[in-house]
């Protein structure tokens, strides 16, 4: 397993054993991340959730606080995540009626030593898993097309911006080299 530490893979000792990267000599800096999670259903169930008709209540409210809350708990289910101060969560809906799609868009904030990728991206993902236990009285086959990370910035590799965006009804696929479709807008 050494080749997987030599790649750059920090949370993997040399010998190929999991750890938790030791952050303490890094500098605390402001750090944004930005997700995306896309939900794909009946039209009549995006209207009923727009409409405020679905029997458990409020979908996008609880959706909304289900992914703070799993921002905040994010190091409770992703193991080798640091506990952060998170500063500030927003969850955001939009419904295109003409797709019938569903896109909920998490933004977190800190002023600590690591980013908050997986707090936005556990905030995005949570928000559809609850979207879809809401509705799924409505409509079993709502499908959660697109988790992905739209924007980072802070830290040691700056600022990040995703460049692109999966068709609809498409899961994302990396770059022929692996890496995710992106470019770096500047470091810090």
């Amino acid at each position: 397993m050494r080749e997987a530490s030599s790649r750059g893979l920090s949370h993997l000792t040399p010998e190929g054993e999991a750890r938790m990267v030791d952050v303490s000599a890094k500098a605390e800096t402001v750090r944004e991340a930005a997700a995306r999670a896309v939900l794909l259903m009946k039209p009549a169930t995006l209207a009923a959730i727009q409409a405020g008709q679905v029997k458990k209540g409020d979908v996008l409210g609880v959706a909304r606080t289900a992914g703070i809350l799993a921002a905040k708990r994010t190091p409770d289910l992703i193991p080798l995540c640091h506990p952060l101060r998170i500063t500030g969560v927003d969850v955001t809906f939009g419904l295109n009626k003409r797709a019938s799609t569903l896109t909920i868009e998490t933004r977190v904030r800190t002023v600590d030593k690591t980013g908050v990728e997986m707090e936005a991206l556990t905030a995005a993902a949570v928000a559809a898993l609850t979207v879809y236990d809401m509705v799924k009285g409505v409509e079993k086959g709502v499908t959660i097309a697109e988790v992905a990370l739209v924007e980072k910035s802070g830290g040691k590799s700056g600022h990040w911006v995703r460049t692109e965006r999966a068709p609809r009804g498409a899961g994302r696929k990396g770059s022929a080299n692996g890496r995710a479709p992106g470019r770096r807008t500047g470091g810090a």
